[in-house]
């Protein structure tokens, strides 16, 4: 008689997930949790499906040989490999996790290669055996099979440590975390449709995509064959990225691990940029270390509007994923810090860009929507081929007061999600709310697109133009001391790191 199916509810997946982090609380800095963490979930996930696989065969077949055949399983186990080999090694145990793990990515190189990432499994001051022995009898308690908990549910679990090991890592977390709340308005925005193809140039844990995935699963249409692709540059973080896709049910999912800058990983046969249909980015901010002079030369031709400046690479972004729309499909929505809209050192470029015509329309938001950043936000939407009736056209949003804030963190209900969508459809005039603005218009405010210069409040009168200059300044100014701010809190971080090291 088989056993009865243990449900694992959400709360008893959060609680089960998290105790894995108390478990590692005072050996390593919280933003390392993720690279020991994730890979041993994945781990237990894919043996205990395996085994879930086996015994089907089994009860088909009635033979362990039989149901051991390829064919019965989605990923390969080879001998030691399984979850239980690694239970019974109580010595070396991260070496024996690390053996494995390699193992596994050998056996399964078209799907599962470096899936695992880079953690230091082997260094035993940094996780001797006894914490190893916890972890890994911590995880055996719970039978993460399909059919205990479906993917949906168990990436939902993966999504909600990805979001408490942000709010442990501070000022570290926007490099791999992105506010859902945020990524689910840009997904509503941008519409993705069955069988498309859509891109991140800067993944971190793939949660953008994954909100395209369950967005359309959501309007009950086909979503397993949207062709997902990311890049990210750490490459712990790239992994993740490719276990979360595999956790959410995702099979055509491609994650490159690179500096897309200076390599980027999707090319066309001829060599060109790959174009996609859907782009959703959320770039590093104001990278200083970036390789200019290489841009300046770019073989794949995304410097069309300049090179921009050294302490500044938000601009090479902007046109590697200009230059990855689809000409007739194309659509992106990227988020990036104001300063973008009006900074002076990037007037020549925003030129450009507005002249380009790809500019669909400019979200600004409230302050707190970059995770663990005071900093405000805004959403820049392309479009390759916008509508007649919108072209030589910029819609401005300007939802700067549209959010709600609890216990530190900013984020937007769904009635603000649903005003911003409703605004950006309608694509018209709404006094204090939206605006639409010719590119004459633009060229005319020395192509600022700072939004107090095109959404101001109707009761301003004949003042309204003196207000909205000294609005477009109060930003500039407030963007500047928060960016200011910032970097004087990473200074004192790697200081209190250093100074740390010699105590």
């Amino acid at each position: 008689m088989s056993e009865p199916i243990q449900r694992i509810t959400q709360r008893e997946l959060e609680s089960y997930l998290w105790g894995a982090a108390v478990l590692l609380r005072g050996l390593i800095d919280a933003g390392d949790y993720k690279q020991f963490i994730f890979p041993l979930v994945f781990l237990k996930r894919l043996s205990d499906v395996y085994d879930e696989e086996h015994a089907a065969g089994l009860a088909v077949y009635g033979d362990e040989e039989l149901a051991d055949l390829p064919e019965n399983h989605r990923f390969a186990i080879p001998d030691d490999a399984h979850w239980e080999d690694i239970r019974a090694v109580t010595r070396n145990k991260g070496a024996a996790l690390l053996k494995a793990m390699r193992a596994i990515e050998s056996a399964n190189p078209d799907t599962l290669y470096g899936v695992f990432g880079d953690g230091d499994w082997g260094n035993k001051d940094l996780l001797p055996d006894a914490t190893l022995n916890d972890l890994v009898e911590h995880f055996s308690t719970k039978t993460l099979s399909a059919a205990n908990l479906p993917e949906d549910e168990l990436g939902q679990g993966y999504e909600y440590l990805i979001k408490k090991f942000a709010d442990d890592s501070g000022h570290t977390a926007q490099e791999f975390y992105t506010n859902r709340t945020l990524v689910h308005l840009m997904t509503l925005m941008l519409k993705p449709e069955p069988g498309e193809s859509v891109y991140d140039p800067t993944c971190g844990t793939g949660g953008m995509l994954i909100s395209t995935a369950a967005e359309v699963k959501r309007q009950g249409k086909e979503w397993r064959n949207l062709r997902l692709y990311g890049q990210e540059l750490n490459y712990g973080t790239s992994a993740i990225a490719r276990m979360n896709l595999f956790l959410h049910g995702v099979v055509d999912g491609k994650i490159a691990h690179g500096d897309v800058l200076g390599s980027p990983a999707f090319l066309d046969a001829a060599g060109h940029l790959r174009t996609f249909d859907v782009v959703l980015a959320n770039p590093p901010y104001s990278i200083k270390a970036w390789n200019r002079a290489a841009f300046a030369k770019d073989p794949y031709g995304r410097n069309t509007w300049g090179v921009p400046p050294q302490g500044r690479a938000d601009y090479a972004f902007f046109q590697h994923i200009a230059a990855s729309l689809d000409p007739e499909t194309g659509r992106a929505a990227i988020l990036f810090p104001h300063g973008i809209l009006f900074r002076q050192e990037e007037a020549s470029l925003r030129e450009e860009l507005v002249k380009s015509d790809l500019i669909e329309s400019v979200l600004g938001l409230g302050p707190g929507l970059f995770y663990n950043s005071p900093m405000e936000a805004v959403v820049v939407t392309l479009r390759s081929r916008k509508p007649p009736s919108q072209r030589g056209r910029v819609l401005f949003i300007n939802a700067v007061n549209d959010f709600a804030r609890e216990k530190a963190q900013s984020f937007l209900r769904d009635q603000h999600q649903q005003k911003v969508l409703a605004a950006y459809q309608a694509f018209t005039n709404l006094p204090g709310f939206a605006s639409v603005a010719t590119l004459d218009q633009i060229a005319d405010k020395k192509y600022s697109l700072a939004m107090p210069l095109y959404v101001t409040d109707p009761l301003r009168g004949a003042d309204e133009g003196a207000l909205a200059d000294v609005s477009a300044v109060t930003v500039a100014w407030r963007a500047a001391t928060e960016e200011a701010t910032i970097a004087m809190a990473n200074v004192l971080t790697m200081l209190r790191e250093e100074a740390s090291k010699w105590q």
